[in-house]
């Protein structure tokens, strides 16, 4: 005879059913998010141009392109460490730029150097003088990651400042001036640099996602499979003479 399973074993079991299908689901229209906005800032170098203006007053548009006119701030850069491209371990560059229309100071990405083979730091070239038209996409900041010991900035006094964090309203307090909450990230140009600028956006991949969904949905499975296991008829034995 089948063991009849307790009613709150049978409430258990579907709940918990539910609640892993519910957050795999999640995951999948999460990794459906991603995969448009990926799409979306892979597009984003081939749209016509906005100004900086414009791309500060439009709504919906996360990495729209634009072309600004100003002057870097020679005096002022910050380094933001930890970071990986190609394999490589090393750095984003990131200067204040000034716009010539006025408003905001905006911080421009121009790109990622790499550490050698010993980890050390890399050379940093200084931004170019004189007026500048970047040809930029208009991002989120970064993301903050770990954050141990508080804002380090004020307590450095050589510039380039190093963070693993970059935080828009810390550098502006830094800076003692307004700044942009978002960032410019400098798209390559006829110049010879030695930065690298392949941009992607600062959140987990779409296979990030369906991981996540597949882990969740194997829970939902696991849990309907033990259920079955535990409440199975019992295998009848066979009389012997």
């Amino acid at each position: 005879m089948a063991r009849r399973p307790h009613p709150a074993a049978i409430v258990a079991t579907l709940a918990g059913i539910a609640v892993f299908v519910s957050l795999g689901l999640w995951q999948l229209r999460r990794a459906h998010e991603k995969e448009a906005l990926f799409a979306a800032f892979d597009g984003a170098a081939r749209q016509p141009p906005a100004s900086l203006e414009q791309a500060r007053l439009a709504e919906g548009m996360r990495y729209p392109l634009v072309e600004v006119t100003g002057r870097f701030d020679p005096a002022h850069a910050y380094v933001l460490d930890n970071q990986v491209r190609g394999g490589r371990a090393g750095v984003i560059v990131y200067d204040v730029f000034e716009p010539s229309t006025g408003g905001a100071a905006v911080l421009v990405a121009r790109g990622f150097l790499a550490r050698d083979a010993h980890g050390a730091m890399p050379t940093i070239p200084p931004p170019p003088e004189g007026a500048r038209t970047l040809r930029a996409l208009y991002a989120p900041a970064p993301g903050s990651g770990l954050r141990l010991g508080g804002d380090a900035l004020p307590h450095q006094t050589r510039w380039p400042k190093t963070t693993i964090y970059l935080d828009p309203a810390e550098v502006a307090a830094d800076l003692g001036r307004p700044l942009d909450t978002r960032v410019l990230l400098q798209l390559p140009g006829e110049e010879v640099t030695t930065f690298v600028r392949e941009w992607k956006p600062e959140v987990f991949p779409p296979e990030r996602h369906y991981g996540y969904a597949f882990t969740w949905f194997t829970f939902a499975a696991v849990v309907a499979a033990t259920f079955f296991i535990l409440h199975r008829p019992p295998r009848r034995r066979e009389d012997h003479p």
